[in-house]
């Protein structure tokens, strides 16, 4: 027989269970990590043990990467002076070039802080691109005193030959890139968070890189090179 009964039009469900989907944002001041957590606890307040949570979209990816940042950010200092080391074929010089990294770390890092963004996953990957931008304007002065090292000229006077003739190109390059990357930090829109949080960090730490750690590469330099000599010696 027919009976008319009432139900819901929609039966939502997840992973082939029964689901009641939450959708939201954290707060003013707080990040997504907080929100998950302040999630999780109230779950086990509230919800008996025959209910469970699951995660999708940007929070299940960020549940996914939690501690992976550090590995991908140590690996790609290991392949950046592995392949340093291949270029000079010499173990020390590397060093030379990865000493600035800290300096466009810092950079970004005060760049997100003053505009209130928080350390997400798209910041954490325009610290990796930061290795590589950072490392490019060390290596244009670290290449070019070596080859005046090479041609006779004493250790000091290598460097400061280089950090001369390769400042105006580095500065050109690297504000290239950062005016590139001017639309990132003022986007708008959806998805704008995470171009913000990207572009702020990248721009931070190019600016800081250039005109902050680009007169160290030559303190760099001598010190590497002076401690290699003396150690053939």
């Amino acid at each position: 027989r027919v009976q008319r009964v009432v139900g819901p039009d929609v039966i939502a469900r997840f992973n082939g269970f029964p689901a009641a989907k939450i959708l939201g944002n954290p707060a003013s001041g707080y990040s997504s990590g907080d929100a998950i957590a302040a999630i999780r606890e109230i779950a086990d307040e509230q919800l008996g043990d025959d209910y469970s949570l699951g995660w999708v979209g940007s929070a299940y990816q960020e549940l996914q990467s939690s501690g992976t940042g550090t590995q991908a950010f140590m690996l790609a200092l290991v392949i950046v002076f592995l392949i340093l080391a291949a270029q000079y074929e010499r173990w020390t010089m590397p060093l030379a070039v990865l000493l600035v990294v800290p300096f466009a770390l810092l950079g970004a890092v005060l760049a997100i802080w003053l505009r209130g963004i928080e350390n997400g996953i798209y910041f954490q990957i325009g610290l990796l691109c930061l290795i590589g931008l950072a490392s490019k304007n060390a290596i244009l002065i670290v290449e070019f005193a070596m080859q005046q090292r090479d041609r006779g000229m004493d250790i000091v006077n290598a460097a400061l030959t280089a950090l001369r003739l390769r400042f105006r190109p580095i500065v050109m390059t690297s504000m290239a890139f950062t005016l590139g990357c001017l639309p990132l930090a003022m986007a708008s829109g959806a998805g704008a968070s995470a171009r913000i949080a990207l572009g702020t960090g990248v721009i931070g730490g190019m600016v800081v890189a250039t005109f902050v750690a680009t007169l160290f590469v030559p303190l760099f330099y001598v010190l590497v090179a002076s401690a290699t000599e003396k150690v053939k010696r």
